[in-house]
């Protein structure tokens, strides 16, 4: 429906303005032939276009059940200050979260590693880091070197850190090392003799060197730290108590992103949190409201570059910053 003017004159620059908008929005004319048409500058044109968008004669509509998703990464980025974010569409079943936020991270790590940039690449554990390697495409990077960060469990399963290692690995066609070691001590002490071991300073050292690492996490209730790596003696319930809300690598966070007070984080043998955040790109992959805890918790420690999560637990993740704030 046409509109009306309500005044017996006309407003040529707004005329202008809603030209260029049609000829460049709507007929898909470059900003140098739309210059050329009304004979002006390219650079007029430009800030013409920004003008109009800034009064809102042009609007933008995204119409796809990725556009809340889309929009969600950059209240994700700006609110904790991360360098990128990426969101996929949330399930109507709470259990599809999980393979849905690893195919975004397959995805992610596809486009991350088909370049050269990247010569090491760090690995942890975790059902969504295992089915992220199911969403990606093979490369030949022969010149890559995929890196365990973590140490291994006794009980074998395809989501340890050795298994995704070499899997990743044989996806790209890269090489990889393995670390040789448990991912709990027995104690301080025997953790303090594992870390002056050659072997175990070499892998920490070429760990820290990796230009980028994936990073999956857990609450303590249903994860496979619980059910796969717990030293005998220790319960998730005892845990809980002292305000453990999950791991990250094994360390047990609290609900702000501080090391709870006990002894099984001073057992873990690999990189600390601190060491870990001089790493240029710390990725952590990880969705379901069940996990926000302890997602926020990463965040709020300030390790963690880029998250992969879906849009519920993203919206729960800024809302909960805002509660607390």
């Amino acid at each position: 429906m046409s509109r009306y003017v309500k005044l017996e004159q006309i407003d040529p620059e707004e005329q202008l303005l809603v030209r260029l908008a049609w000829a460049c929005e709507v007929e898909g004319m470059t900003q140098a032939d739309a210059a050329k048409r009304f004979g002006i500058t390219r650079l007029r044109v430009n800030k013409s276009l920004n003008e109009a968008r800034r009064r809102g004669i042009i609007r933008v509509s995204v119409d796809s059940v990725y556009a809340a998703a889309a929009q969600l990464e950059w209240e994700l980025q700006d609110t904790f200050k991360l360098g990128k974010a990426v969101v996929v569409p949330s399930p109507q079943k709470e259990a599809s979260v999980t393979p849905l936020v690893a195919a975004g991270l397959g995805a992610h790590l596809s486009e991350l590693l088909q370049g050269d940039q990247i010569k090491q690449f760090g690995m942890s554990w975790g059902n969504t880091l295992n089915l992220a390697t199911r969403h990606m495409q093979p490369l030949d990077r022969k010149d890559l070197e995929i890196v365990s960060i973590m140490g291994g469990v006794s009980r074998g399963s395809d989501v340890n850190a050795f298994e995704i290692t070499t899997r990743l690995a044989d996806l790209c066609n890269a090489q990889h090392s393995l670390f040789p070691a448990p991912l709990y001590a027995g104690s301080r002490d025997s953790q303090a003799m594992f870390l002056q071991q050659d072997v175990i300073r070499e892998m920490l050292e070429k760990i820290s060197s990796c230009e980028a690492i994936a990073l999956a996490t857990g609450n303590l209730e249903t994860s496979l730290l619980v059910r796969d790596a717990l030293p005998r003696g220790v319960t998730p319930e005892e845990l809980i108590a002292l305000g453990g809300v999950g791991d990250i690598t094994g360390h047990i966070l609290d609900a702000d992103g501080n090391l709870i007070d006990h002894q099984l984080n001073g057992q873990v043998i690999g990189l600390t949190l601190d060491e870990m955040a001089h790493i240029k790109n710390v990725i952590l992959a990880a969705g379901g409201m069940q996990k926000v805890p302890i997602i926020g918790a990463a965040l709020a420690r300030g390790f963690v570059d880029t998250l992969v999560t879906d849009e519920n637990t993203a919206r729960a993740l800024i809302e909960r910053k805002k509660d607390r704030e």
